[in-house]
């Protein structure tokens, strides 16, 4: 049986957890990018359409992560099979969401799925990889989560230097996403050389914090340790608009903690259970909307299951 068409999603993440910096990310429930692949008589990827990113991608196959992607997982496999791609992305550029690395995990997914899946999800991560680096660098912090679910700690970027946490069960999330657009690039400009030996090993201890509160589900330990980093927000916080009102706002209104997605702007409030989400959600909506900015605001929990095949069908 010859599979023609795939399809696959893949979920937004939140990238290092507050403290945890390029080496902690989970996966996001319900929201993430889906990419549809055709075979086509010509070898290669190449990009068909994208839905969703008001004309801001390119289409150019060498640029766009999703047929970086594509084209890496076919390299890695020594195939010479040809594949049309539609993009249709659910999150927006420079959200703090993990945009590229959705696209990349979607495409790679569902090209092992047009080819009957000879890998395993664990063995797409090189591929993945290769289309994340193309605008955020060689790491793997988005990419582990949305790829494979849950809470990742990536410590390389070899499949063995990365593990998946426990996910606590009580532990909700608010995200606000500002109608902004924050680039990778800018965001780690931001970052110091080098920081004071006290600070490092503040930092090193909470994110041990962090794992330990995560084993023992304790989602106010882990908001604690969440909410402790001393290096990344600072330097960056003047990149997330009103991000003291909105903490405010969010534990005022029941949230544990309230840190920056990724390199943002998106914000993402901790809470342990659903009693406060809706209210913590209409708080961090009235700071924007009182302010005239725009916003997304999402009541979510974290998603154990990474990327996921949602059609495959034969010639």
């Amino acid at each position: 049986m010859v599979i023609a068409r795939a399809e696959a999603f893949a979920p937004a993440t939140v990238a290092n957890m507050g403290v945890g910096f390029d080496i902690l990310g989970l996966a996001v429930e319900g929201v993430g990018d889906t990419v549809i692949v055709e075979r086509r008589p010509q070898p290669g990827a190449v990009m068909k359409s994208i839905e969703g990113d008001g004309s801001k991608i390119s289409l150019d196959a060498d640029k766009n992560v999703a047929t970086i992607a594509a084209n890496a997982l076919l390299q890695q496999l020594g195939s010479d099979v040809g594949v049309e791609i539609t993009l249709k992305k659910g999150l927006p550029i420079g959200s703090g969401l993990g945009s590229s690395a959705a696209s990349s995990v979607a495409a790679a997914v569902a090209v092992n799925a047009l080819l009957g899946e000879p890998l395993a999800r664990e063995e797409l991560l090189p591929a993945c990889l290769a289309g994340e680096a193309a605008v955020s660098g060689y790491h793997a912090d988005n990419v582990a989560p949305s790829l494979l679910g849950g809470i990742t700690l990536t410590t390389g970027t070899e499949l063995s230097s990365i593990r998946k946490l426990p996910i606590p069960a009580n532990m909700r999330l608010v995200l606000v996403t500002p109608a902004v657009e924050v680039s990778t690039a800018l965001a780690r400009k931001a970052l110091p050389a080098t920081i004071p030996l006290k600070q490092m090993v503040h930092q090193t201890g909470s994110v041990a914090q962090l794992v330990d509160a995560i084993y023992r589900a304790d989602v106010r330990a882990i908001a604690h340790a969440m909410a402790s980093d001393e290096v990344v927000e600072p330097a960056r916080a003047h990149l997330m608009p009103y991000l003291a009102e909105a903490r405010e706002a969010a534990l005022a209104a029941g949230a544990l903690a309230l840190v920056i997605s990724g390199a943002g702007p998106t914000l993402c409030a901790v809470l342990d259970g659903d009693s406060d989400s809706e209210g913590v959600a209409l708080a961090l909506e009235k700071v924007y909307l009182s302010r005239d900015m725009g916003c997304v605001v999402r009541q979510t929990s974290i998603a154990a299951n990474g990327a996921l095949v949602l059609d495959s069908s034969s010639a």
